[in-house]
């Protein structure tokens, strides 16, 4: 879809567009200060149809064997990055709720080892909601794990079956419950824009989450995403996905009744009460430094974009071979640097100050003259160098980074 644009006008340094965007946030600065963990957990149950992550399914996993390995692959990380302030910690997955509280526990003691932990440190960790999944929220607590990002998905039985979840609606409401008892801080995702879907049904839906007392949700639209079974089913012409324009609707119309309650979106698909973001992913978000480990796991330190093996069993060779599990380590041109750093940064509604990060990577990020004519079809907000996508120019992000982009 195109964005109708206005003439061309506004040089560089040109007129403020008048509406009220958030204050630019600090500049992380690569190769010095805090540093985020991200440790992935690459095993499922079973594989959902419309998953593209990194997850296996394995008869068996040796849980001391798996231990080891993620301990020496963060001990290569923290080689690399001595002096680091250790802000967060994402286990992700795959399903991390099928770690052994003990392999948690001795992961976030090796990473605070290494890293002097700030006071108020997040650790998060991504479960199911499946029952025996749930009760080992009191051990994982213990552990040392403060925040804890369930995977909900839908509070319907049959999308849950379209999803090819392993929970029903009333285990995943019970396992919301038993996680708000055990952790400060609890966020859910839903899936939506199912084959369907109409606004009634999502608003709904989005009412009774409103209604559980978390202060974070994630929710997300059903993408039909490459290599998946829902992307074979899709070719063979079995699956169709929602209208678009019907898919743009339930987008506004999350936006609408989030904000209406304290929970608006800082990020496309993240809402959240102030305060109540999730630190990890601002780290990633804002272009800042994080160390990743485990199969699968991508990261970004020195300069550099670092990519794990992605199948368990070559990880483990890998790591037997070299001391990490890195199939790849790519030095960052200042280009591509800078264009990442605005691909992320305009996903987050505090957008980003242009010209702080054409002076971190000493090339130029944003075409002015493009964002100047976005500015003036209500598509950009802009105060000086800083620019923030609106609401309206949320639904075109893509086209919007194509436009801007210098």
């Amino acid at each position: 879809m195109m964005i109708p644009l206005p003439p061309a006008g506004g040089a560089r340094g040109g007129q403020d567009t008048g509406l009220a965007i958030p204050p630019p946030t600090p500049l992380p600065q690569a190769g010095g200060g805090d540093i985020a963990l991200y440790i992935h957990w690459p095993f499922c149950v079973s594989k959902c149809p419309y998953c593209d992550f990194n997850s296996h399914v394995r008869s068996g996993i040796d849980q001391d064997e798996w231990r080891e390995a993620l301990l020496a692959d963060l001990a290569h990380e923290a080689r690399l990055l001595p002096g680091r302030r250790l802000t967060s910690i994402f286990f992700g997955g795959g399903t991390p709720s099928l770690m052994e509280p003990a392999t948690v526990e001795a992961l976030i003691a090796a990473a605070q080892k290494h890293w002097p932990a700030s006071d108020d440190v997040e650790i998060t960790l991504e479960a199911n909601p499946n029952s025996v999944e749930a009760e080992r929220f009191a051990d994982l607590a213990s552990a040392g794990v403060n925040r804890l990002s369930l995977g909900l998905q839908s509070f319907d039985d049959s999308a849950l079956a379209f999803l090819g979840r392993a929970h029903s609606a009333g285990e995943g409401l019970a396992a919301l419950e038993v996680a708000q008892e055990h952790f400060g801080r609890v966020s859910f995702d839903l899936i939506y824009a199912l084959p369907g879907d109409t606004e009634t049904g999502w608003s709904a839906a989005l009412r009774r989450a409103l209604s559980l007392g978390t202060t974070h949700l994630s929710l997300y639209q059903l993408t039909i995403e490459p290599g998946t079974r829902f992307a074979s089913l899709h070719q063979a012409g079995k699956l169709q996905p929602l209208d678009s324009d019907l898919a743009a609707a339930l987008f506004e119309l999350t936006g609408a009744m989030t904000s209406q309650v304290g929970l608006a979106a800082y990020e496309i698909s993240n809402h959240a009460a102030p305060g109540a973001e999730s630190r990890h992913n601002l780290t990633y978000w804002r272009y800042g430094d994080y160390a990743g480990i485990g199969p699968g796991a991508h990261g970004r330190r020195l300069g550099a974009r670092t990519v794990r093996h992605r199948k368990p069993e070559n990880f483990l060779s890998a790591l037997a071979r070299n001391g990490h599990g890195m199939v790849e380590e790519e030095k960052l041109s200042a280009r591509e640097a800078a264009d990442e750093a605005l691909v992320m940064g305009l996903r987050l509604s505090e957008g980003i100050d242009a010209g702080a990060l054409e002076r971190r990577f000493g090339a130029p990020v944003i075409d002015w003259s493009r964002a100047d004519r976005l500015a003036a079809s209500g598509h950009l907000a802009r105060s000086g160098t800083h620019i923030a996508v609106t609401p309206a120019g949320r639904l075109l992000l893509d086209r919007i980074l194509a436009e801007v982009a210098a």
